[in-house]
């Protein structure tokens, strides 16, 4: 029986939950140092000079070091962006600040001293003499008149200018239509929250000429290739980064910071391992935030009901530098995926990407998806009300026929499968919806006034994940390919270690790629083991972020254990003196066809290609095959999530009363590990949409930088999610597998604000932006409600 399709526990936790799982800070070695970064406390000064003297003095300190010493040793010292636009202006990112700092937090130096407690006494002790300068921090108002200019190479504050899709044509649709309508839409800025603050521990080998780095990453080979070719200078063979225990990362762990180049290199001043771990407000300064769009959408309607145009024009902030692969977020992975769903002949999309005194934008859980559906979803409800149609009504119209696939929307992507209708349908019927529309209407009809208000709110979203293919992302600016490896060793017993370029932090990729082994061999997955994140064991890999490990990582295995089978089959033909296109493989065993007596068991052949006593002549001995697996096409997952919430109409409060969502990921390989990545993608949307947003003043302080100002979602707020799926396979990987780690994040944030527009709308207030704070809700009421 095969193990695919079912809920078989995850390999990964007893280490966990008892403890004995090791996180990067978790590390100790003999001789280790701490280091501490000095950072800035302005979003926009000069740096006039800096004094380090008494720091380098105090008790404990090693060294103090700054752009000065830096510069002085000769390595490249930036922080690269590899996905490029046409014209886009890339300041050069140092790891140190030099003449300018440009957001809170820019490390201007980094003590180093023998305890964390003597580091972070000494850093207290640099003297930094800055002229603060004014500051921008909302990406519309940097490209107002008279904004301040954050790079002198970057004009009007612009990084780039994108657009996608055909203008004139969308034009002409808006003019002809039956109907239109409008939002101005705020996607906010958020943090990404991994439980794992980023550390890294640099150990160098002088004798050698070799940096170890264990490092808090998404993709160790990526780190180490920019390493290499733009912060240390080193050699790539020379380095080898570990990514042990990762806390989770939600995008945040997939770029290049300069911390982590700063520790290696401290290292390699010192003679000494350096350690460094970010406190929390550290991480919430300076990881990679996400969103932070404004947009003006349109959407426009014939006399049926039907979508004639969507178009939208969106200021996207970048921080103060160009993040690893920010360029991405708000284009390839925002604009292409503006047909959602539905049929729409006509769509264009305008970005306009802004500096800003902030910490840098770049890809956070879902990354540009999110926002991408954010705007599809509430337009669809716009364009419901504007067309007088409910809003099942106007999606059910307006989705693309199953017949219709492969489907080529008007903003690039070909979507390969897609059967959206049964999984609105599922979602409706679990939700009883015309049960809640009649309790809506009852509450509504209540004359005492009193009735909390209902809100009903749906998102059919759209994904695409597995990112590829390379050429093809490489035409649209990445410098890096985007494929997959693996490596499947089989050992002389039977057992196998399979080496994935995917690099786990909390997916389970120890379990489902066991599973994935298992079903094709046919052994036990206790007979099986999963390396990852090392870049001296694994072969090069491109890491895991954007909901890509079975798809892409998955499929790479499989292609790698077909090669196997297909060696055990010429040993197998050979020692049963068959021929190889007469040899079956199946349940763990070599078979003749038509001859059931005729057959060699796994281990048997296993053992004859190690022996290499009787092998065929063109077949060399042992059994481990390595594979590249570069996809044809993204994958496309896709769902109806429905909110349910309630609204004092006194006090503004918002109480989320039922989740339901239906999604389709394809072929599941476990639904246990499915449905625990949807949980935790609703909640991050829920977070969102209801709670968190990252706020700076106007002098780019980042106000809501701890805890005690930044609201993350807590289990009593939320609601036990109301799960189900449809099965709709992807047709070009060999699982039919597509992704599901960001699909509650991307469908979340719209199925909320429309179920929360639904109840001010009814009661004739106007919709508001996320989050949807009961003060923000009181004052919408208070201002339109009635």
């Amino acid at each position: 029986m095969s193990v695919l399709g079912t809920s078989i526990k995850r390999r990964e936790d007893p280490a966990l939950i008892t403890g004995k799982g090791k996180f990067t800070d978790d590390f100790s070695v003999p001789g280790m140092l701490h280091a501490v970064m000095v950072r800035s406390p302005h979003g926009h000064a000069k740096v006039n000079n800096i004094d380090s003297s008494a720091a380098a003095q105090a008790q404990g300190v090693v060294a103090v070091f700054t752009a000065t010493e830096l510069e002085a040793t000769g390595i490249p010292g930036v922080i690269p962006t590899v996905w490029l636009l046409p014209g886009i202006k890339t300041p050069a990112h140092t790891l140190f600040a030099t003449d300018r700092v440009r957001y809170v937090g820019h490390p201007v130096a980094v003590v180093v001293a023998e305890t964390i407690h003597a580091a972070h006494d000494a850093a207290i002790l640099v003297e930094v003499d800055y002229e603060p300068l004014p500051a921008v921090v909302d990406p519309k108002a940097a490209v107002a008149d008279g904004a301040p200019q954050i790079w002198d190479e970057a004009p009007n504050n612009i990084a780039f200018d994108w657009e996608l899709g055909d203008k004139d044509a969308t034009d002409v649709a808006f003019a002809a239509a039956a109907t239109t309508a409008t939002l101005e839409l705020r996607n906010n800025r958020i943090l990404p929250h991994a439980i794992e603050p980023r550390a890294a521990l640099a150990q160098w080998d002088a004798e050698n000429g070799k940096l170890t780095l264990t490092m808090t990453s998404q993709n160790p080979h990526v780190h180490r290739l920019l390493m290499t070719i733009a912060s240390l200078g080193l050699p790539e063979h020379k380095i080898r980064v570990i990514a042990p225990e990762v806390g989770g990362g939600f995008g945040s762990k997939i770029h290049h910071y300069a911390d982590e180049a700063i520790t290696a290199w401290c290292a390699m001043q010192t003679r000494r391992p350096v350690k460094w771990t970010a406190t929390r407000s550290e991480t919430n300064m300076t990881d990679a935030h996400g969103r932070d769009h404004w947009s003006t959408a349109g959407i426009a309607i014939d006399a049926d009901g039907k979508i004639v145009g969507l178009r939208i024009d969106t200021h996207a902030a970048m921080g103060a530098y160009i993040s690893t692969f920010a360029p991405a977020v708000p284009t390839w992975l925002y604009g292409t995926l503006f047909s959602g769903q539905y049929d729409i002949p006509a769509i264009h999309v305008h970005v306009l990407a802004t500096f800003t005194n902030t910490a840098p934008v770049d890809a956070v859980r879902g990354s540009g998806r999110p926002e991408a559906a954010y705007a599809v979803e509430r337009l669809m409800d716009a364009g419901a009300a504007a067309a007088g149609l409910d809003p099942v009504e106007f999606r059910r119209r307006n989705f693309i026929q199953p017949d219709a696939f492969p489907y080529q929307t008007q903003v690039a992507l070909a979507y390969d499968s897609g059967n959206y209708l049964p999984a609105l349908e599922k979602a409706l019927a679990a939700a009883d919806y015309d049960a809640l529309r009649a309790d809506q209407a009852k509450r509504l009809a209540d004359s005492s006034g009193n009735a909390k208000l209902l809100g009903i709110g749906l998102s059919s979203y759209i994904e695409a994940c597995g990112i590829a293919p390379s050429a093809v992302v490489g035409s649209l600016g990445a410098q890096a390919g985007l494929w997959e490896s693996a490596k499947v060793r089989v050992h002389p017993s039977g057992s196998v270690t399979v080496y994935t370029g995917s690099c786990a932090h909390g997916q389970g990729h120890a379990t489902t790629f066991s599973q994935i082994v298992s079903d094709r061999l046919g052994i036990d997955v206790d007979q099986i083991d999963v390396i990852h994140g090392d870049t001296e064991e694994v072969q090069f890999g491109m890491g895991t972020y954007g909901s890509r490990s079975a798809a892409v990582g998955g499929s790479a295995i499989v292609k790698s254990l077909d090669k196997v089978i297909a060696k055990g089959k010429k040993i197998a033909a050979h020692l049963l003196e068959a021929a190889v296109d007469d040899i079956e493989f199946e349940d763990s065993e070599f078979k003749v066809k038509g001859s059931p007596g005729q057959s060699k068991a796994w281990g048997d052949v296993v053992l004859a290609a190690y022996l290499a006593h009787n092998l065929p002549e063109d077949v060399e001995p042992g059994l481990e095959e390595t594979s590249f697996y570069d996809p044809a096409n993204f994958t496309y997952p896709f769902g109806t999530h429905i909110a349910v919430v309630e609204i004092d109409r006194e006090t503004g409060e918002i109480e989320l009363l039922r989740y339901v969502a239906v999604d389709d990921c394809g072929n599941q390989i476990n639904p246990m590990i499915v449905e625990g990545q949807v949980h935790g993608g609703i909640a991050h949307g829920l977070g969102q949409a209801l709670w968190e947003e990252a706020v700076y003043d106007e002098s780019g302080q980042l106000l809501s930088g701890t805890l005690l100002d930044y609201a993350l979602p807590r289990a009593h707020q939320l609601v036990s999610f109301e799960l189900d799926h449809t099965v709709t396979p992807c047709p070009h990987n060999p699982l039919g597998v597509k992704g599901i780690g960001e699909a509650g994040a991307i469908a979340a944030p719209a199925a909320v604000a429309n179920a929360v527009s639904d109840a001010l709308i009814s009661v004739g207030a106007e919709p508001i932006d996320m989050p949807f704070t009961p003060e923000k809700i009181w004052r919408a009421l208070q201002e339109g409600g009635t």
